[in-house]
């Protein structure tokens, strides 16, 4: 459902063009210092604004309304909301109609029987990330000083970003990227073999962002090309470390101590400013489509304090299962 999470769950709720959207999060130790300038830095790596991204701005604000008293943590769930201040729902009245390619609106017709909220995309946006990167923020000050860095590596292709970024507004298209993401001081002994293995839990929420459609840890799919002479880790150390990290930090399901390496695929946003062909629903005759509206060139561009986010919210579940955080009494 909505909800991810065993002893550090996160619950995000709201739509798109809704009057508001954001985030339940349970489970954080009381006494945690907690103020709503904490969260300003990953906030704004999140918004748009720059080349490439849509010029749909909100302010993003957090407003905390639960969960924090006198600026510390209580133990008590705590809520998040942001209120959605610039939208323009008129942009996607022709969605019941004419359904875009490459986003839900299709399957979420059959799916809710058209009662779903369907303006913006609705529950299926990327505008949802913003009630996980508010979860990551206070998931990274219980980690510390476990450290995460997620950077984009390449768009479209090329390592060359700004310059395919700039082709793609020229042709009024879009592309993908791929955002590789590390973790340092990480616990070794952090997860629960067979179907809570780390990268299990780590996969199920790097997929829940919407976009995702690919991952890779360690060597990934080059794995399939090595030898096991090659692609084996030696051990160096009574620590674990290791003289390469082909496993990308991870044996068995477990964090071996090494850095946790990771890579994630982006597809190309799906609104773009080219004329498509779609079914028209209630005719049933393909026709064009031109989407209006305010979108991405390069959604992946904001994508990587999402995926630092999310790491720190399965970080953060992890480690206060093994207890290397205490549980506020409940």
């Amino acid at each position: 459902m909505n909800r991810i999470g065993k002893e550090f769950t996160v619950e995000i709720f709201g739509e798109s063009h809704g009057t508001s959207l954001g985030v339940i999060i349970d489970g954080c130790p009381a006494g945690l210092p907690l103020d709503s300038k904490d969260f300003e830095h990953d906030m704004s790596r999140r918004q748009s604004g720059g080349k490439g991204t849509t010029p749909r701005k909100e302010p993003d604000i957090p407003e905390i309304i639960s969960g924090v008293f006198n600026g510390y943590a209580t133990g008590a769930p705590i809520t998040i909301l942001f209120k959605n201040t610039n939208v323009r729902s008129r942009d996607y009245s022709f969605i019941k109609k004419t359904p875009r390619p490459g986003h839900a609106d299709f399957t979420s017709e059959k799916k809710y029987n058209g009662y779903q909220d369907y303006r913006g995309g609705g529950h299926f946006s990327g505008r949802l990330t913003t009630g996980l990167v508010a979860a990551g923020v206070i998931a990274k000050k219980l980690i510390h000083p476990v450290n995460i860095h997620a950077a984009l590596t390449e768009a479209g292709g090329s390592t060359d970003i700004e310059n395919t970024i700039n082709n793609a507004l020229e042709n009024q298209d879009s592309v993908g990227g791929i955002v590789e993401c590390k973790t340092s001081a990480l616990p070794a002994g952090l997860g629960e073999p067979f179907f809570d293995k780390f990268e299990a839990r780590l996969a199920h929420i790097i997929f829940a962002i919407p976009a995702i459609k690919g991952m890779d840890i360690g060597s990934g799919f080059n794995a399939a090309t090595m030898k096991g002479s090659d692609n084996n880790d030696p051990i160096i150390s009574t620590d674990g470390k290791t003289e390469t990290n082909n496993a990308g930090g991870l044996n068995g399901g477990i964090t071996n101590g090494n850095e946790l390496s990771f890579r994630v695929s982006v597809k190309p946003t799906s609104s773009i400013g080219k004329t498509q062909r779609t079914i028209n629903m209630k005719t049933g005759k393909m026709e064009d489509l031109r989407i209006k509206g305010r979108h991405d060139a390069c959604i992946a561009l904001r994508i990587p304090p999402v995926v630092e986010a999310v790491s720190a919210i399965i970080i953060a579940d992890f480690m206060i299962e093994a207890q290397h955080i205490s549980k506020p009494l409940q």
